[in-house]
Parts: C-alpha cells; structure tokens; sequence
C-alpha cells in the first residue's frame, strides 16, 4: 500500500502517531519509550517506528523541517494510513520573555506567513487551531506531572534565515504568541480538511533574541518531559 514517501503497509501505524521533526528523535523516542516496536517506514530516511507504551500501540515518524514536509506526511497518514491523531513533538525559539529554554508550550493554534493554506479554498487569514480534546488532555497530564505548560498561539514560518526576523519577532511577542517553528500550522490544516485530531507540542531550544540555544543532540535526547507528555495522552 506505500505511497512515494511512505513504505509502511495498512495497519503498520497506530491511530496516534508522534511526529518530531528529525529522524533521529523518532529513534530516540522508539528505542527509549516503545517495546516490542517495529520499524515500518524509512523511506528517504524518515523513520517511522509502531510499538506499544503501557500496553497501548502507539507510532512515531518523523514530519522532516518545514511546512512542505509535514504537509506531505500529515496528509498521508491521516487520508492513507487511517491514523485519527498527530501530536507534534518539536522544538521552537521563544518569543515571549517569561519563557526560558527548556521550556514546554501547547500551540493552541498557528499563525504562519505560508501560503500554505490558500490550497483549501478560503479567501482570507486563517490561525487554525489543536484538537481541543487532545489539548485538555496534554494540559491535564501536564498538571499532573508539575510541568508548567503555558497554552496559546505560535507561529509556523516557511523560512528559518529571514532578514526580517528581528521586527518580526518583536510584533510577534507584542501580540502574545508564544514560539516561533516550521511546521504546526500544516499538519492543523491537514488535520481539519480530514475531519482529523492536531497537537503541536514544543519545547523552546533557542532564544532567538539573545542568541542562546541548545546542541542538537540536546534537542534530539533531553526533551524527555514533552515526550512523555504526548506519550500520555496517545
């Protein structure tokens, strides 16, 4: 049954799929959290992982950087592959001061400046928003763990090196959002045009006003809290 980007078969994925963007945080999820867990796509090296976590069956797959590939990959699994809930587990840079690094956001919805959107039909802005059941339940779980999870609007940009970014980000942080990233508003999109369920999930990694941020194998292996979050309410 595989697609172009997907070689997995029907049945390989779980009706919950976590989503990092790189592949080797979708290992690192799998080798750490899963048990008895099969590795059921790794076309162009994305790696997508179905296993079980507390008896439950649970996937993980990699969404690759930006709008365009967790367009694609959202899309498929959720129209191809019978999968109801995507939950981003990714990184973001803070645009609010009260955050710090390290910290975890809920992205109750998406601004972004892609055209992405104009794809589904409506002439104006859209800020699509999260599964509100998925929300409710990563808030809870969040609470119950003693992490504190602000909840609120972050923007998904389609570029990473903008001449801009400085202006930009300091509108951004006036109008309260929270963290700026690459690919929740996609995968929020995709997910309402399929009648499906979003969370994007993100733990700050860089502070794009001051310059500090974290290793990737930082970002990659110490996001545990996150993790365990999305795991929790799969």
């Amino acid at each position: 049954m595989g697609t172009l980007h997907n070689s997995a078969e029907k049945g390989d994925f779980a009706k919950t799929v976590l989503m990092p963007g790189d592949p080797l945080r979708a290992k690192f999820i799998a080798d750490t959290y899963l048990q008895n867990t099969k590795l059921v796509n790794n076309v162009r090296g994305i790696h997508g992982y179905t296993g079980e976590y507390k008896g439950k069956k649970v996937s993980v797959m990699a969404s690759g950087m930006g709008i365009p590939s967790i367009g694609i990959y959202s899309h498929e699994l959720y129209n191809y592959y019978g999968v109801d809930n995507i939950i981003r587990v990714g990184s973001a840079g803070l645009l609010q001061p009260y955050l710090k690094v390290r910290s975890i956001v809920a992205a109750m919805s998406a601004y972004t400046n892609s055209n992405f959107g104009k794809q589904f039909g409506f002439d104006g802005s859209m800020a699509p928003c999260a599964s509100f059941e998925l929300l409710e339940k990563a808030v809870a779980v969040a609470r119950k763990m003693g992490v504190e999870m602000p909840v609120g609007p972050i923007f998904s940009s389609d570029t990473f090196y903008d001449a801009a970014t400085p202006t930009q980000n300091e509108v951004l942080s006036k109008l309260g959002v929270l963290a700026v990233e690459m690919e929740a508003f996609a995968l929020y999109m995709n997910a309402a045009k399929a009648g499906k369920n979003a969370l994007a999930l993100l733990t700050i990694s860089d502070n794009p006003f001051t310059g500090e941020g974290l290793t990737p194998q930082e970002v990659r292996e110490t996001f545990t809290q996150m993790m365990e979050i999305a795991l929790e309410i799969a």
